[in-house]
């Protein structure tokens, strides 16, 4: 598409672009931007799949604002009328992040919706991602629309949608969405309700902190059971919401829960979607835990929690033993979790007469698995997403399952069936309920994690990503894919390749939580390589997962065996990239 071309369909699209900010920037754009510029905003538009949408605010198809969050909330109305004959009755719940446009946004899906004939359920200020999927379950609403950008940097925005089970939506629903989206007009044309009549609309509901507290009621029934001695056993929490909005609920849910020594780092504590902290608002990013930390240290804290932004994901930092702190990876705290939860809802789950369930994604620790195994449990493995996790525990619970804990390594834990999706509110009570446990033993959080490598072998996880901005970093990542499906390696950092599996193809002998994927596995004799893009970021992922008996327990062979295990992946990782031709300075 050359530059006039590009001109003609920013101006088309300025047209019909119901933002006078919006519609002036992309106008002045037209007439004097070059076409790299253009072709990054009009060249084409942001897809709506199974994450909804997402990417940076600005003008154009290829940027959230109003206009396209305008046609997108068309389309998931038109959908849900053509496909549920209840929607209109049961309606939508609309809930949105503190990031700077995420209330205008959000007005604009209750606009929208009201027009079409669809009760509202919209909450009066932000709130945490789970909270928002709880009231979608708590309602019995048709859908859910969630305005988040999750822990994506300050300049994006995004656009969650839940329907099937209160969970995020799985294919074939995202093609179906993005079909109608596709079929709706210009912007300017999409019927709204006027932000004057909103208030008085008879067709929307005003949401309170009653769904708030119905959510917190829920969680004991879901919750581990609580060591006997933890109720004298004082335990002291440093805590960041990450400039998001997780603090209130998450210092109710823990207090709850008898844990009522929190202390909130101040310079952190407020929502702000600046982030004016950090330069990336995610908790696996170096340095966004630095303020917690500090804080941790000067208050003697015995566990370190941190929410990302919408509070879907939990990061955890625990004492070293040498007076400072050590964050634990997501696949740590997953293995932890999943030892804690499966030992702690055994009775329960006994009773019932089902089996307990155990759900990761692909790109999680296998170690897992006989984590599972020694409960009796059975662990299943999904494709990455969460969605994917919450597909399998809902078509696995009718077979005698009953669902008991999930997560992904990026962070993400289910701890129960509170919320279809991560919840990092009741996964900060549980680790919580984990470490007073620990505390009241005389034992340490790593002293748990030693006691399941002793039993379960020394599993080590290297992620290494490559960032590829733009349209010609996603044709990178692309070729790059399809060359590693094509035309594999048969040996990595020296390894022989004994296995390949491209997971674009061969979906129809996989269970369905395991269907087509952009991610290419390499098994090996020590363990195993994937590679995928990023399905939120222009970035390509290389995760390594390598084990390694232990054949002694002193602390001083754990971590010589620990560093020669990182070191082996971290030149798998390395060579994975190399191979697929995404180095970084390649």
């Amino acid at each position: 598409m050359d530059v006039e071309q590009l001109r003609a369909r920013a101006r088309a699209w300025a047209a019909g672009d119901p933002d006078p900010d919006t519609r002036a920037a992309l106008l002045e754009r037209a007439a004097d931007g070059d076409a790299d510029e253009l072709a990054e905003l009009v060249g084409s538009g942001l897809t709506f799949g199974t994450a909804g949408l997402r990417g940076r605010v600005g003008p154009g198809p290829n940027r959230m604002n109003r206009a396209v969050v305008i046609r997108a909330t068309r389309g998931l109305v038109d959908h849900l009328l053509a496909t549920d004959p209840t929607a209109a009755r049961r309606g939508l719940v609309v809930a949105y992040d503190a990031r700077h446009d995420s209330e205008r946004f959000a007005g604009d899906v209750v606009a929208v919706a009201a027009a079409a004939g669809i009760t509202v359920h919209r909450f009066a200020t932000f709130q945490p991602t789970p909270i928002a999927a709880f009231a979608q379950r708590d309602l019995d609403a048709a859908a859910c629309v969630v305005v988040t950008a999750s822990h994506n940097p300050p300049q994006d925005n995004g656009y969650k949608v839940y329907v099937e089970g209160a969970a995020q939506i799985v294919p074939p629903t995202d093609t179906a969405i993005a079909a109608a989206i596709d079929a709706v007009g210009a912007a300017s044309d999409v019927p709204r309700v006027a932000d004057a009549a909103i208030a008085a609309h008879p067709d929307v509901h005003l949401l309170g902190d009653d769904v708030v507290a119905r959510y917190l009621a829920a969680l004991p029934a879901e919750r581990p059971r609580a060591h006997p001695r933890a109720a004298d056993t004082p335990l002291r929490i440093a805590y960041t919401p990450l400039h998001g909005v997780g603090r209130d609920v998450v210092v109710r849910a823990l207090a709850d829960a008898g844990h009522d020594d929190v202390h909130v780092a101040p310079s952190q504590a407020e929502p702000d979607g600046a982030f004016p902290t950090v330069a990336f608002p995610n908790p696996e990013e170096p340095g966004a835990l630095d303020a917690v930390l500090t804080l941790a240290a000067d208050v003697s804290a015995d566990l370190v929690l941190a929410n990302d932004p919408d509070a879907d994901r939990l990061a955890v930092a625990v004492p070293d033993g040498s007076g400072g702190f050590v964050p634990l990876s997501g696949n740590r705290i997953g293995v932890l979790l999943a030892e804690h939860c499966l030992a702690g809802r055994a009775a329960d789950v006994a009773a019932t007469g089902a089996i307990p369930l155990v759900v990761s994604s692909i790109v999680s620790t296998p170690m897992v698995a006989d984590v599972a195994a020694a409960h009796g449990a059975r662990s299943e493995v999904t494709l990455t997403g969460f969605k994917w996790i919450c597909a399998a525990a809902r078509a696995l619970g009718p077979a005698g399952h009953r669902f008991v804990y999930g997560f992904e390594e990026a962070l993400g834990s289910a701890v129960g069936e509170v919320v279809a999706d991560k919840d990092g509110i009741s996964a900060a009570v549980a680790f919580a309920d984990l470490a007073r446990g620990a505390k009241a033993e005389g034992r340490s959080v790593l002293d748990l994690l030693a006691d399941l490598h002793r039993r379960h072998g020394l599993w080590v996880s290297v992620q290494r990503s490559v960032v590829h901005p733009g349209l010609e970093g996603g044709r990178r990542i692309s070729d790059a894919m399809v060359r590693l499906g094509e035309r594999p390696p048969s040996m990595l950092a020296g390894a022989p390749v004994r296995d390949v599996v491209d997971y674009r193809t061969g979906a129809d002998t996989r269970p369905p939580w395991l269907g087509t994927h952009d991610l290419v596995a390499f098994t090996l004799d020590e363990g195993r390589v994937m590679v995928r893009p990023s399905g939120t970021e222009p970035k390509v992922k290389v995760y390594v997962d390598v084990r390694a008996e232990l054949t002694a327990g002193d602390d001083a062979a754990t971590a010589s065996a620990e560093r020669a295990l990182l070191a082996r992946a971290g030149e798998l990782a390395d060579d994975a990239l190399a191979v697929a031709g995404l180095s970084a300075d390649g």
